[in-house]
């Protein structure tokens, strides 16, 4: 009999944890019947009592585990983390806010038995923030244009994936994965189900401004070369035009050199200017940088505190 593995990040989602196990065990039971199953909450050190109703859950049925992180790793980390901790023949990643529908997990696994990968959620729709969806949008039909690697567009990472793809995420030992880029990048018969996108089922949603950045950074460091190469482009077109400018300047001053006073403003404003831009090439440039450090210094993804209903090695 094969095995699922479903795979849940939290941080503070106290008053969905219950619902959602309750939610797949049910389904389990029910439609998914023919399957052994685990369900593994991964949870980055949440301060509203998660960790004890997790505990508690845990408690009563086996095949839900949980993994505590000493302190909370980031929104990327952890999933990926969790998702190489399973066991079974496929993992199924999943947001705990009902924001990804459970009911979408049979139509995943049925296309996984007929032979897919990888079957991943693409919101064709939500329920969200009309603005923040726009600005979502624009942002993946952006990276998608510049990008090297065709970036699925509105999709967070619920899926499925194979344990040989699992595999493979394990291989790549990046210390600051992107799922969605590693799905883009070494991902191989994938399917995508579109859905439309509910609103949380309760409370409100943990990614700051923070976190969304650095994600964009991410997804921009790691899967564009646009940056660097705006930088190399800019100081061209700049050194061009203040050239041609200070020659114009020298003409004009050589032809009436008693009536022209350029005065100090052109000298003034090309010193703002340059200076501008400078500071937003060295910004640029230090993204890459950062990057480059954090791979390099190969840290490990999660650190842990604790673990529940795992067999000891």
């Amino acid at each position: 009999m094969k095995k699922i593995s479903v795979v849940i990040p939290t941080y503070n989602e106290a008053d969905n944890i219950t619902l959602m196990a309750d939610r797949l065990v049910r389904m389990f039971s029910d439609e998914l019947k023919n399957y052994q199953y685990e369900i593994l909450f991964i949870d980055n050190d949440s301060k509203d009592g998660s960790k004890d109703i997790i505990r508690n859950i845990c408690k009563k049925n086996k095949n839900i585990k949980a993994i505590f992180n000493i302190k909370n790793f980031g929104a990327f980390n952890s999933p990926y983390y969790g998702l190489m901790q399973t066991s079974g023949d496929c993992a199924i990643l999943m947001a705990c806010d009902f924001q990804d529908p459970v009911e979408l997990i049979p139509d995943f696994v049925k296309e996984w038995e007929n032979g897919h990968k990888i079957v991943v959620g693409v919101k064709n729709k939500s329920q969200e923030n009309k603005i923040v969806y726009t600005l979502r949008s624009m942002y993946y039909d952006l990276l998608k244009k510049l990008s090297n690697v065709n970036i699925i567009r509105h999709f967070t990472g619920f899926g499925l994936y194979d344990k040989e793809f699992i595999e493979l995420m394990a291989s790549l030992n990046d210390a600051t994965p992107f799922l969605r880029g590693v799905v883009a990048e070494y991902g191989y018969n994938i399917k995508q189900i579109e859905f439309e996108q509910p609103k949380r089922l309760s409370g409100t949603s943990h990614n700051s401004f923070s976190d969304l950045y650095d994600g964009a950074m991410l997804s921009f460091t790691t899967y564009t070369s646009l940056g660097l190469r705006i930088v190399t482009i800019a100081g061209f077109i700049i050194g061009l035009i203040s050239f041609i400018i200070g020659l114009i300047y020298l003409i004009y001053k050589l032809i009436y050199w008693y009536s022209f006073n350029a005065g100090m403003a052109p000298v003034l404003v090309g010193m703002f200017f340059l200076g501008g831009i400078v500071l937003i090439s060295l910004g640029l440039v230090g993204e890459y940088v950062i990057a480059i450090n954090r791979r390099s210094i190969n840290r490990p993804l999660v650190i842990e505190k604790e673990r529940i209903n795992f067999k000891k090695k």
